[in-house]
């Protein structure tokens, strides 16, 4: 393989950049549930809002396009170029269709888009559940498991809570909270019915101001929270 077919001659800024960018990343928040499964996947969405600010910040130009492929699947390019050096470095998805019409294009495209970005950036979701959402994109039918004790005994936020994302936008308490470059606010139910805020994005550079207005560090879930009647 022709390893210049994926990415410049020279690399050297461009991993220098992204040294930082991923010194930056946060993990990718499951902001959808799947309904055959019950359970909670990173959409492309989420994906994006994990890495947009340290590309930006770093001065990394992220670009994914279409190119054209053997019949019936997709072909997507995602590629990385660090804007002061012209330094850059692609990967090429290649992804069957799930149904030969603009819909299953479209999914086909969304989730290429997703998971190539993740691969190339480093990019982790909460836990590594996403094939079986990746399966209902394509329009499969997953099997239904068997809920475990984990799943039926899920204590709250405090330690590892099952957390169904319920984003209401106007609730006061996240209107509250402080506006933080890098940071944005959701606000969810735990398992205990108590709603909660979470705190994601660039939080690293900003830990010491989550935790001086009530925000907890949970390492399991490698999220920032704090129940919303304490806001």
């Amino acid at each position: 393989m022709d390893t210049n077919t994926y990415c410049s001659t020279e690399i050297t800024e461009l991993a220098k950049a992204m040294l930082k960018v991923q010194a930056a990343l946060q993990p990718a928040m499951k902001d959808r549930e799947n309904p055959f499964t019950k359970s909670n996947y990173a959409t492309l969405n989420s994906v994006m809002e994990a890495c947009r600010d340290a590309l930006l910040e770093n001065g990394i130009w992220l670009a994914q396009y279409p190119v054209p492929v053997e019949a019936g699947h997709v072909g997507l390019v995602t590629k990385l170029t660090h804007a002061e050096s012209g330094q850059w470095q692609s990967s090429l998805m290649v992804m069957p269709l799930p149904k030969p019409d603009p819909q299953g294009y479209g999914s086909a495209m969304t989730y290429s888009r997703r998971y190539a970005l993740s691969a190339l950036i480093g990019i982790v979701t909460e836990e590594d559940d996403d094939g079986a959402a990746a399966g209902t994109e394509y329009g499969q039918r997953p099997k239904r498991k068997s809920p475990t004790r984990q799943q039926e005994d899920a204590p709250a936020i405090g330690s590892k809570a099952a957390l169904e994302p319920q984003t209401q936008p106007d609730e006061p308490h996240l209107a509250a909270m402080p506006k933080l470059d890098g940071i944005s606010y959701q606000s969810i139910t735990a398992t205990d019915g108590r709603r909660c805020i979470v705190a994601t994005g660039n939080t690293q550079p900003k830990k010491d101001i989550l935790m001086g207005i009530g925000f907890k560090w949970n390492p399991q879930r490698k999220i920032w929270w704090k129940y919303a009647d304490a806001a």
